[in-house]
């Protein structure tokens, strides 16, 4: 990455790409500049599926070639959309949306040395860098800088939007993106939730809150005094039947039950679905000292070697039925990327 200047592509391969592209035209004609509603969230979408990764190619399990991340991001746009958009424009509107960002940012910043540290710090990263709001944040380590406008003061490591349920199930997908192009009129969620088709997770969040700051913040931050904090976890689910769930919560340690966490919720009814949602469950105590040792291990091979055994089982069940709607698993390891807590999902079925 040039450090010189934080506008320019992703990489110096970029580059290379970007002027193979030059004759790239998109069969619909569309000017560069203007992007549709439905572009523009599959666009967001992308980012979200595939983070800056420099120069390097990223390798799709079901076809077997290796895509530069925005080839992967305009190849997500056409099967969602079935419209074209080459990695120039790709590129392109990276470069427009990170300049966007970048100003936004700066008038944030009130503190003269703070403004300086950052246009510093933001000199070295990338326009794909700038465009990830997590990133600009573990970039700069800086204190006091306004987070940027998302919905909800927590962090939300899984966040979907609120889309109508409808009664079938949902299927599995490899490389974290369709097989085949969707109609138009199929919710962005379908095949791509963690969920059934009786009960979708739609939001599940861990969170640290201090009570100078009534903001949520990353469990991975450095704190130096954690009297006084609050460890919580919010969740909410969807479902088109009215019930009454029942939330397990199990931590295990050695393949063991150390703890279990039983919560009951009912249903709201909100725009044509029911909803339920556990709002700011306080962790149990023996979480919250394993997060103390945790961070407090002088190396990540070793937090990681603890966390090979440590594993979260959360099971949602119909109260009055006591039938399964939900299971999901929960494995960790120490993030090495410089954009923060990451995760992925993977769905187990029968063959």
């Amino acid at each position: 990455i040039d450090p010189s200047s934080w506008s320019g592509s992703e990489s110096p391969a970029e580059d290379m790409e970007r002027m193979s592209d030059s004759a790239d035209k998109p069969v619909d004609n569309d000017a560069e500049g203007v992007w549709s509603p439905d572009i523009e969230q599959s666009f967001q979408e992308a980012l979200a599926i595939y983070p800056p990764c420099g120069r390097r190619k990223i390798i799709l399990s079901d076809e077997g070639k290796m895509y530069g991340r925005n080839e992967l991001i305009a190849r997500y746009i056409k099967l969602r959309t079935g419209k074209t958009r080459t990695r120039k424009q790709v590129s392109s509107h990276i470069q427009v949306l990170a300049r966007r960002k970048s100003r936004e940012f700066h008038s944030k910043l009130k503190d003269q040395a703070v403004k300086d540290k950052a246009l510093q710090s933001m000199a070295s990263m990338s326009s794909a860098q700038i465009v990830s709001a997590t990133a600009i944040h573990n970039k700069l380590g800086l204190p006091g800088i306004p987070r940027p406008a998302f919905p909800g003061a927590g962090v939300r490591p899984f966040t979907q939007q609120a889309y109508p349920i409808q009664p079938s199930v949902t299927t599995a997908i490899p490389s974290y993106e369709p097989t085949a192009a969707q109609a138009p009129t199929a919710p962005a969620w379908q095949g791509r939730s963690i969920g059934t088709s009786k009960l979708r997770l739609v939001e599940f969040s861990a969170f640290l809150e201090q009570q100078r700051d009534p903001d949520s913040a990353d469990l991975n931050c450095n704190i130096q005094d954690d009297s006084g904090s609050f460890y919580g976890v919010t969740s909410q689910y969807e479902s088109s039947e009215n019930m009454t769930i029942t939330c397990s919560t199990k931590v295990c340690s050695f393949g063991k039950q150390v703890v279990e966490k039983v919560e009951t919720e009912y249903a709201r009814f909100e725009n044509g679905r029911f909803v339920y949602r556990i709002s700011r469950s306080p962790m149990c105590e023996y979480m919250i000292n394993f997060i103390h040792k945790l961070k407090h291990l002088p190396e990540k091979y070793m937090m990681n070697s603890v966390l090979e055994n440590f594993t979260i089982l959360l099971v949602v069940t119909n109260r009055d039925t006591q039938e399964t709607l939900l299971c999901m698993a929960c494995v960790f390891e120490v993030s090495n990327s410089e954009h923060g807590a990451q995760h992925h999902i993977y769905r187990l079925v029968k063959e």
